[in-house]
């Protein structure tokens, strides 16, 4: 293999990144319109509070 037979990585992340994008958006939509089974709904609940506590949100400064 050469150079020119390589993808960047900058390149590669970024293929992959809109991927990504493109599943997480539609599972959103699929899930706003109640189309995903329960267990599926479950699941990501289970993972989004896994992610909340693995990068907690700094607190929004309410002093207004």
């Amino acid at each position: 293999m050469n150079a020119a037979d390589t993808i960047p990585r900058e390149q590669a992340i970024a293929g992959a990144r809109r991927v990504l994008d493109t599943a997480l958006a539609r599972i959103a939509r699929d899930r706003a319109a109640g189309l995903l089974a329960p267990e599926a709904v479950s699941r990501l609940r289970l993972a989004e509070a896994r992610y909340s506590r693995r990068h907690p949100q700094p607190a929004a400064d309410r002093a207004a």
